[in-house]
Parts: structure tokens; C-alpha cells; sequence
């Protein structure tokens, strides 16, 4: 019985040195760059920006925040910089909700940043669960709170990311394993903070993106199998409160800082789809969006842009992957109409851009397949 206990003993001792060790590994390593910028060893980045936003918030230098979906994803840092004159830190969560994205920004402007460049899609205000408790963002990383910490110092696949870090430091590994890691069970994989979530260099962009691709996503979400999807979530009432509470209020609270918000470029059949399949999800859209413009537009820090009834971009299908997602191309005129200031919503007339919008999607014809 002695020797049972002696070695259920040395069974605990060997697995907590085990867990130690590795929580050392992962602080000294440090991947996520949450205490440290990386400086014993060349810095790797995730795609997983959720998680990756938290060190980059505490490792990069930035004077600038650049926030959105899915729809300012692809955006790269050099290019933001090089088109606006700012040093940026691109923090765009695919999916995230305004709740998400206003406790992101408010981390970022209580690291420094006073200028704040916000993608914002009427997609981001249905309704969600309160921060404190979000399953897909953890507050307590970005807040540095003990179990913040303890959750990344004790996580496995921290470990596990702080192993192969410490590898690719190896001078003769290094080459291979970055070469490798892109095709490894690892997230840290990217050299480049640049290249985070961003498409490569050399993406065929006409064969991502084409009219093709943008009709079928168009007969797709607007079948009467699918089209009751395109209202989901969507409740006026919840819109405008998420809205004030999380876009009104963070910019309230810091009348220092400088938001530029942009309503992006969808193309003109994502609001087609709402006039032909949903005409009542459409309303709402249309409804928030003069809320929205309304209250932006009295708020002296703020310069509201809304790009989404330029007829020359919005209705060439060939811009699109679906009815939404535009081409690097478009990413490109976002920046230089960003910096010109040439879609500006007027104050004295923060409507005209909806009412246009409105008329666009009344007369639009969806072109039909050629025989």
C-alpha cells in the first residue's frame, strides 16, 4: 500500500513539473506576445484573430485602429498606412458582432490609438451575447486578469505553438520549419504581421471574383429554401439599441479620438435580394441606416462615409465573390476615397446617399443568365 501511494505520489509530482514546465515554456516563448515583443526569436502570427488582436493590441506599435468583418479582412496593414499616412493595427474579426468589436477598439485606444478606421455593416448590430460572457472572445486574455493569463500560460496548444517557435529559432530548422508550418497542425504560421488574414500576393483575382460567382450567390441566398436566412437576427428595435449602447457610446466616451466609419461596398444584389425575397428585412436595413447616418453625423469626432450607392463599383459584378465580399481592387478604391474624403456623408444631408441608394435598388434588374 506504501509503495502504491509513493508512486501515485511521483506520478503527481512528474505531471505538475510537466504542466510547469510547459507554462514556463509558453511565458518565456511568449507566442501570442502578450507580455513581450518578440526579440529572442523571430515573431510568428495566427489567422485566428480573435484570439491573435489581444498580443498584437500589446506588441505592435500603432497609432491607428482599423476595425470591421469579414468585409475588411483581406485589407493589409502597409496598405492602410501607405494610402492614409497612419501607422495602423488591423484588428477585423470575421463574424464579429459590434459588441465584439467595440470591446476590441476600446482596448486598442486605451493602448494608443487615437485614430479609429470602422468598417460598419448593419450585420454587426443583431442582437448577441453580452461580452462578459461571449464564448468567442475572451475578455480576461485582452484584460491581462489573472485567469486571463492562466488560461494561456496552462493552454496545451499554447505549448504546443511555444514548441515549434522554439524550433523554428533553431538556426538549422528554421528554413524548413517555416517553409512547413503553413501545412502544420500550428496557427502561428505567418512571419508577416502583414500577411494576417490577407490573400496572398499572387490570388488570381478574376477568378475569385466575377459575375458569375456573384449571380450564383445571388440565386442561392434568395431560393425560397433559403431566403428566410436573409432576415435572421435582424429586429429594428434590438439594431438600434446594440448600436448606441456599443458604435454612440464607445465614441462618446473618447471625444479625443478620430472615427472614420465607412458603410462598405456590398454589391447592389445584396439589397436586391432583401427588395425580392425579404422586402421587410430590407426596411429595417434601410431604417437603421438612417438612424445610424442621423446620430454619426452630430457627433463631432466623426467623418461617416458610405460607399455602397457607387454605381460603378457596386454594380459590376465582376468586383464581387458573392453579394457582398468585393476584390482587393475594391479594397483599393475603399483606402483612396478613405483618404479624399470624396463619399463623405454631409451632415446637413446625411440621408442623400440612402435616398440614392433606394432609387438604385428600385430600378436594378438582375441581368439574366445569357443562353
Amino acid at each position: 500500500m506504501q509503495g502504491m501511494f509513493t508512486n501515485l505520489g511521483r506520478l503527481l509530482l512528474a505531471s505538475a513539473a510537466c504542466v510547469l514546465g510547459a507554462a514556463a515554456l509558453t511565458f518565456v516563448v511568449d507566442p501570442l506576445q502578450l507580455f513581450r515583443p518578440s526579440r529572442l526569436m523571430a515573431a510568428f502570427y495566427s489567422d485566428d484573430t480573435r484570439v491573435q488582436n489581444a498580443g498584437l493590441i500589446r506588441s505592435q506599435p500603432f497609432d491607428t485602429a482599423f476595425m470591421g468583418t469579414s468585409l475588411a479582412i483581406h485589407f493589409r496593414q502597409s496598405d492602410i498606412d501607405r494610402a492614409l499616412s497612419v501607422r495602423s493595427l488591423k484588428l477585423a474579426m470575421t463574424g464579429s458582432n459590434s459588441r465584439q468589436q467595440a470591446f476590441v477598439l476600446e482596448q486598442a485606444i486605451d493602448r494608443g490609438a487615437r485614430r479609429v478606421i470602422w468598417e460598419m455593416d448593419d450585420f454587426i448590430f443583431v442582437d448577441a451575447a453580452y461580452i462578459e460572457t461571449d464564448p468567442y472572445l475572451s475578455v480576461d486574455l485582452y484584460r491581462g486578469t489573472a485567469r486571463g493569463i492562466a488560461s494561456y500560460l496552462f493552454s496545451a496548444a499554447m505549448a504546443k505553438e511555444s514548441l515549434f517557435a522554439l524550433l523554428r529559432s533553431i538556426p538549422p530548422l528554421r528554413e524548413p520549419l517555416t517553409r512547413a508550418a503553413p501545412y502544420l497542425p500550428v496557427k502561428f504560421a505567418l512571419s508577416d504581421v502583414d500577411d494576417i488574414y490577407a490573400l496572398p500576393r499572387d490570388f488570381d483575382v478574376a477568378r475569385g471574383y466575377n459575375a458569375t460567382k456573384t449571380l450564383a450567390a445571388f440565386a442561392y441566398i434568395t431560393d425560397p429554401v433559403r431566403s428566410r436566412f436573409l432576415g435572421e437576427g435582424y429586429s429594428l428595435d434590438a439594431m438600434v439599441r446594440h448600436f448606441e449602447c456599443d458604435a454612440a457610446g464607445l465614441i462618446a466616451r473618447h471625444p479625443g479620438v478620430t472615427f472614420d466609419i465607412y458603410f462598405p461596398p456590398y454589391s447592389i444584389l445584396q439589397f436586391v435580394a432583401m427588395r425580392d425575397a425579404s422586402p421587410e428585412t430590407l426596411k429595417i436595413v434601410t431604417d437603421l441606416t438612417a438612424v445610424v447616418a442621423s446620430r454619426l453625423t452630430q457627433l463631432p469626432n466623426v467623418r461617416l462615409h458610405d460607399f455602397r450607392a457607387i454605381k460603378a463599383v457596386t454594380h459590376d459584378l465582376d468586383n464581387y465573390s458573392d453579394v457582398i465580399h468585393h476584390s482587393p481592387l475594391v479594397d483599393a478604391m475603399v483606402l483612396k476615397w478613405l483618404a479624399s474624403g470624396e463619399y463623405r456623408v454631409d451632415p446637413k444631408a446625411p440621408l442623400a446617399s440612402l435616398n440614392e441608394l433606394k432609387a438604385q435598388v428600385e430600378a436594378y434588374r438582375v441581368p439574366q443568365p445569357q443562353p
